[in-house]
């Protein structure tokens, strides 16, 4: 049986008015801040993408407020609803159901509006499936570019991929199960089979797992046919294409222009990875 949570400590000090972008669990409950509870029992008006799902985690910490549906298709009508809140001096919260509102989820309309209107829009940071898989991964972090979800339909998937392959940048996806090992397949073959990756399913929850392998064994393992559960992909990042010689002379010709033959050689050098010596000596010949 599980123990009930306990009743949060809440901070009494009165909620300054503006719009609160909370982040809710994706999983686990107690991975809820103090700071988003004290805004969600302050709200006079709580965003959700799914009332039913919000009512429920507010109910697991003896909260209770106002409600209005703001999905992607609510959005347009709940957005004037919360400008009129803020105008009147209120408190509105915007949640997803799990994790980082505006990360691949509604709320953008609300945010941008709010904050081209004058109020105050306030982060109240929290749990974050992109984040949380990306920290345990194992690949790079210093740089990274969030996906979002691939396109359903594989040959709009592959020009997808394709635009993003040589990135020098840890990928991350979600995805749905369904659509997983089909996912998988296609960028082992546009982004590389031997392309080291992630699959991150049920972050925080009971049966969070996470499998780390090339992209080919990823792939190919029976596990990720048609698993339940939400899924971050994390693909590490890409190696550059190597400049052809008509990239050197292209960039040479346009340098030329500018500068002397060593100082052309010697940007051109930087800006491909390429050797200053031998792009000195077709400088030259350019020059001629």
């Amino acid at each position: 049986m599980a123990r009930a949570l306990p009743p949060p400590i809440l901070d009494d000090a009165p909620l300054a008015p503006g719009l609160y972008v909370v982040a809710t669990p994706i999983g686990n409950l107690r991975d809820i801040t103090l700071r988003a509870l004290d805004v969600l029992a302050q709200a006079d008006l709580v965003l959700a993408e799914d009332t039913r799902v919000s009512a429920k985690l507010l109910q697991a910490f003896g909260l209770s407020a106002r409600l209005e549906r703001c999905d992607e298709h609510g959005e347009a009508r709940a957005t004037p609803r919360a400008l009129e809140v803020l105008a009147s001096g209120g408190r509105v919260a915007l949640v997803s159901d799990a994790g980082t509102p505006l990360v691949s989820d509604p709320g953008y309309r609300v945010v941008r509006e709010a904050a081209g209107a004058g109020f105050p829009v306030i982060p109240v940071p929290g749990a974050s499936a992109l984040l949380a898989g990306l920290s345990a991964s194992g690949l790079p972090t210093d740089r990274f570019l969030f996906a979002g979800f691939p396109p359903p339909k594989s040959a709009a998937r592959r020009t997808f991929l394709a635009e993003i392959a040589g990135l020098r940048a840890t990928l991350v996806f979600f995805e749905g199960g369904s659509r997983l090992a089909a996912s998988l397949a296609d960028m082992a073959e546009v982004l590389g089979p031997e392309r080291e990756a992630v699959v991150c399913r049920e972050l925080t929850k009971l049966y969070e797992t996470i499998v780390r392998g090339s992209l080919a064994e990823l792939a190919a393992d029976p596990r990720f046919e048609a698993p339940k559960g939400e899924i971050v992909i994390l693909v590490g990042p890409g190696r550059e294409a190597l400049a052809t010689a008509a990239d050197a002379d292209a960039a040479l010709a346009e340098a030329l222009t500018r500068l002397k033959p060593a100082d052309a050689a010697a940007e051109v050098a930087k800006a491909l990875g390429l050797p200053r010596r031998d792009l000195y000596r077709r400088a030259l010949e350019l020059k001629r």
